[in-house]
C-alpha cells in the first residue's frame, strides 16, 4: 500500500503541530490501515477515523486506486461529531 499526500493534506501537518498537535505521517498509516469507524463524506470520499486521545479523533479524507490512497485531508474533531453519523 503506497500513500501519497495532496498539497493540502501535506499543509495540514504544520497547522495542526501551530495548534500544539503532532500527527504524523505514521500515525494516519495506522489509522487507514485499522480504523476505528469507517464512513463517506457527503462528497462520497471515504473517510478512516481513530482516536488521538480519549477526546478527540482524526478523520482523514481518502481516494483509493489500486494499491495507491491519496490523503486529500484529515482534521481533528472532538469525539461524537462524526462517530455519532456512522
Amino acid at each position: 500500500m503506497k500513500i501519497v499526500y495532496t498539497k493540502h493534506a501535506l499543509e495540514k501537518f504544520v497547522e495542526q503541530e501551530k495548534e500544539g498537535w503532532k500527527v504524523t505521517k505514521t500515525k494516519i498509516r495506522q489509522i487507514i490501515k485499522k480504523p476505528e469507524w469507517k464512513g463517506i463524506t457527503r462528497y462520497d470520499q471515504e473517510t478512516a477515523i481513530g482516536l488521538m486521545d480519549e477526546k478527540h479523533i482524526l478523520r482523514i479524507v481518502l481516494d483509493r486506486k489500486d494499491d495507491i490512497i491519496k490523503v486529500i485531508t484529515f482534521h481533528l474533531r472532538r469525539r461524537g461529531k462524526y462517530e455519532s453519523t456512522l
